[in-house]
C-alpha cells in the first residue's frame, strides 16, 4: 500500500479548491512519469467538476517548488534501449503543459524556492503565477546537452514584460531569475511574503481575496531590467552565429563577461539547437505549435551524445566535466522545426 509520504503528488479538494502538492522532496520534486500522470488525471477530473472552482499547485519541500524533469531517469531509459518510453514521457509532459495553459479555471502556482525546467512547465502556463522572495527560476538545459522545453521556448518570448530577445536570453544562458526578475518579465503575476499564509487563504477565501490580503511588491531591483538594452541588442539576432558575433562586438563588457560566464559550461550543440528553436517559435502561432517544435527537436537531441554525457557529468557522476561533441550543421536542427 502506498503511503502519503511515498505519493509523489498529493491530491485533494478543499473548500472548492483542487489542491496539488508536489511531494518528492528528496528529488526536489523532479517530475517523473507517475507525477505527470497524477497531475493530468486530476486536472481532467476537475475541469468539468462544478464543485471545484480553482486549482492550487504547491510543494511540500521547503527548498524547492520543482527542480525540473527527472532527466536521470530519462537517461537510464535511453541507455536501456527504451527511447520510446523516454519519448512518451516528454509527450505526456507537454500535453500536460498544454492542458494547464488552456485550463478554464484559475490555476494558481506558488513558487517558493527552486524552480527549474519542468517546474516552469507546471507553473508558468497557469493564470496566477505567485512567487515569494525566496523563489528563483532557471532553464539550465544547456548544461546537460538539452533544449529549452515545456513550452518555455514559446511562452518566454510572449510574457507581458518579455520579448523574443529576452526569452532567448533566458533560455540560452540558464540565467537564474530572482523574484524581481520574474515580476519584471511577466513570468510571475504576483508576489507574496508568506507562501503558507497565502495558500491557506486561497483555499479558504479564493485567489482574488487572498491576493488582496497578501500581494506585496518586490524590494530589490531586477538585473534583467538593468541589462535590458544589452539583451535586446545582442539576443534579438536570430541565429546563434549572429548572437555570438554581436556579443563579440558589444560595448558593455561587463554584460558580455556575465553572458560568457553563464554559458561557459553549456553544450555547443544544445546552444545551437536552442537558438534555432527560439527562432522557429518566434513565429509559431500558438503554444501547441511551440510544444510540437520542442517535441520533435527534443527527440533528435536526446539521441545525440551530448544529452547522455551532460546528464552524466552534471547529475549522475556530478563531476561537471562533460566531454561535449563538436557543433553540427544547424540544418540538422532546422529540418525538424516548423
Amino acid at each position: 500500500m502506498t503511503t502519503q509520504t511515498e505519493t509523489p503528488v498529493l491530491v485533494s479538494v478543499r473548500h472548492h479548491t483542487g489542491v496539488l502538492e508536489l511531494n518528492r522532496p528528496r528529488a526536489l520534486n523532479s517530475l517523473n512519469p507517475e507525477m505527470v500522470e497524477i497531475i493530468t488525471r486530476a486536472l481532467e477530473e476537475w475541469r468539468d467538476d462544478e464543485s471545484v472552482a480553482q486549482v492550487l499547485i504547491t510543494s511540500t519541500s521547503p527548498k524547492a517548488f520543482c527542480a525540473g524533469g527527472d532527466v536521470r531517469h530519462v537517461r537510464e531509459e535511453i541507455l536501456a534501449g527504451q527511447e520510446e518510453r523516454a519519448d512518451r514521457f516528454f509527450s505526456d509532459e507537454y500535453a500536460m503543459n498544454h492542458l494547464i495553459a488552456g485550463y478554464p479555471k484559475p490555476y494558481i502556482a506558488v513558487l517558493d524556492g527552486i524552480t527549474m525546467g519542468g517546474g516552469l512547465g507546471v507553473s508558468a502556463h497557469g493564470s496566477h503565477r505567485v512567487v515569494t522572495g525566496q523563489a528563483w527560476a532557471s532553464m539550465p538545459e544547456m548544461a546537460i546537452g538539452y533544449i529549452t522545453d515545456v513550452g518555455i521556448s514559446w511562452a518566454s518570448q510572449r510574457w507581458p514584460g518579455s520579448s523574443p530577445a529576452l526569452g532567448a536570453f533566458i533560455g540560452l544562458t540558464g540565467y537564474r531569475l530572482t523574484a524581481a526578475d520574474m515580476l519584471y518579465c511577466g513570468l510571475a503575476t504576483h508576489m507574496v511574503a508568506d507562501a503558507a499564509a497565502f495558500t491557506g487563504d486561497v483555499v479558504d477565501l479564493g485567489v482574488e481575496e487572498a491576493l488582496t490580503t497578501h500581494a506585496t511588491v518586490v524590494a530589490e531591483e531586477s538585473r534583467l531590467a538593468e541589462w535590458r538594452e544589452s539583451i535586446e541588442e545582442v539576443f534579438s539576432n536570430v541565429t546563434w552565429a549572429d548572437i555570438d558575433a554581436a556579443l563579440a562586438t558589444h560595448a558593455d563588457q561587463d554584460f558580455v563577461t556575465a553572458v560568457r560566464v553563464l554559458m561557459a559550461g553549456g553544450s555547443p550543440s544544445a546552444i545551437l539547437a536552442t537558438a534555432e528553436l527560439y527562432a522557429a517559435n518566434r513565429d509559431a502561432p500558438d503554444l501547441r505549435h511551440g510544444l510540437d517544435n520542442e517535441e520533435r527537436l527534443g527527440e533528435l537531441v536526446r539521441r545525440q551524445p551530448d544529452f547522455l554525457e551532460g546528464v552524466r557529468a552534471v547529475l549522475v557522476d556530478k563531476t561537471r566535466d562533460p566531454q561535449f561533441s563538436p557543433v553540427p550543421d544547424p540544418n540538422v536542427y532546422r529540418a525538424v522545426l516548423q
